[in-house]
């Protein structure tokens, strides 16, 4: 089994530690090259190429989020699988993942590509910047299949404790994708058509790195009888996956009721709010990437039943959590402007910034949170809690958005994020305690249980 890990042995801090940081870089050079999309795409075409390449994050966020949820499910019940060492089901987990992501990145791709326009005049695009959302959008979506492709692979790699892998395949996507958007942009004069094309290109690399990777794994090797049709497998898979999806789905729907307000206000809200969404994804990496340290985490120990292990993990998962609340939170608190100004050229622009991120940064400690303990009760197969917490995130936002946004202005769209978080966080939190009791006092029955057969059996056989 070279290059999975085991979490269902050995010490929780340093195994948690082991998986995180390979993974937590991952996830930063994600959000870096997304980061520098937006820098080089700022920089070299203007705040209104900005504005535009921005005002598809939700839209993306919607499409995207949907399958990167379907992903995660099915990589949580391959992770239980590998925690119970089912590796029979687990090679019928997989193939039946594959076969229906397939399917997923066909219907997703009609379905973007029929509702792109309509839903960008929906949420009050302007005008001036209509023509470009639509070509990066088009381009975009038209490559979803390496979007999924890599989703998958890289989830399945998380599940079986390979953060190293993912790392590889980030590292060489994120210097492939900077150099194709300086090459697109700024000599070949590409437009906002550049950035998505090396965007894609990138996306082929990496997941090109993870599938290679998992072919390599002698357990996961499918045969004959393990790739035929299976619905029996298709439902379980999509009984596990598909409240993931709709419960990022349904969050982005309640982001996409705040960008709706925003390019209201004007397109310098638009570039503005493009640029803090890009800071508040890439500050908050370190929390979401312990979420994913601790599903894997969970996921395994649940499959083996190890229940006193899970709380073990998510007291190390919000212990790293907290300090980058500490270190990152501060950042966005103390020096909001100079951020803004990277991304951002007017002045204007950069005051709006200003007043978004301080909140966000005073009240990250929540969101920090709810992204470990959501992921832990993801992990322990109970997918419809978070599902209903992202109806409460989506709830929470549209109704701050649409009370306040008259009498409080830009700024109700921070407040209505925060408020989203503590609604979320406290539902999960609820849910996790009652879950973990039931689970846990489940399974000493049962060992009571088989400690008493075993008692009875060895003093019956002392008579004899």
């Amino acid at each position: 089994m070279s290059g999975t890990v085991d979490f269902t042995k050995g010490k929780t801090p340093k195994l948690i530690i082991g998986f995180f940081f390979p993974l937590l870089v991952t996830n930063m050079l994600q959000q870096l090259y997304s980061f520098a999309d937006t820098a080089i795409v700022g920089k070299g075409l203007g705040d209104n190429s900005l504005a535009a390449v921005g005002n598809m994050s939700t839209l993306t966020f919607l499409i995207i989020g949907f399958s990167i949820g379907l992903s995660n499910g099915f990589s949580i019940l391959i992770a239980q699988n590998f925690g119970e060492k089912n590796f029979k089901k687990l090679r019928r987990s997989l193939s039946a993942s594959i076969q229906l992501a397939l399917l997923i990145i066909v219907f997703l791709t009609i379905f973007s590509m029929i509702f792109l326009k309509p839903i960008m005049i929906m949420l009050q695009t302007d005008s001036s910047i209509m023509d470009e959302s639509l070509l990066y959008g088009r381009i975009i979506f038209g490559g979803l299949f390496a979007t999924i492709a890599y989703n998958l692979s890289s989830g399945i790699l998380r599940s079986l404790g390979d953060s190293k892998t993912p790392l590889k395949a980030i590292i060489t996507s994120s210097i492939l994708n900077i150099a194709l958007d300086i090459i697109f942009i700024f000599f070949f004069k590409t437009g906002v058509e550049g950035a998505a094309i090396a965007t894609i290109i990138s996306q082929i690399g990496s997941s090109f790195i993870c599938i290679n990777k998992l072919r390599k794994i002698d357990f996961l090797k499918l045969s004959k009888e393990e790739i035929k049709f299976d619905p029996q497998m298709y439902g379980i898979l999509l009984k596990n996956g598909t409240p993931m999806a709709l419960m990022n789905s349904i969050t982005a729907i309640g982001c996409m009721a705040i960008q709706y307000f925003v390019n209201g206000l004007g397109v310098a809200y638009t570039s503005a709010y493009s640029a803090c969404s890009k800071y508040l994804n890439l500050f908050m990496q370190p929390s979401n990437t312990a979420g994913y340290t601790m599903s894997a985490y969970a996921s395994q120990n649940y499959g083996a039943k190890k229940f006193d292990r899970i709380k073990e993990g998510m007291k190390s998962c919000l212990v790293i959590s907290f300090a980058a609340y500490v270190l990152l939170g501060s950042v966005m608190i103390i020096i909001p402007s100079q951020l803004a100004s990277v991304l951002l050229n007017g002045s204007e622009q950069i005051a709006i910034a200003a007043q978004y991120l301080p909140i966000c940064g005073a009240f990250l400690i929540f969101v920090n949170c709810l992204f470990v303990v959501r992921s832990c009760v993801q992990g322990m197969g109970f997918p419809l809690i978070p599902m209903i917490s992202g109806i409460a995130e989506m709830v929470l936002r549209i109704s701050v958005i649409v009370l306040f946004i008259s009498s409080v202005g830009f700024r109700t769209t921070a407040y209505a994020d925060c408020c989203a978080w503590i609604g979320a966080l406290a539902i999960n939190v609820f849910a996790f305690i009652r879950v973990y009791r039931r689970e846990s006092s489940k399974q000493e029955n049962i060992e009571n249980t088989e400690d008493n057969e075993y008692t009875a059996k060895h003093l019956k056989l002392k008579k004899i």
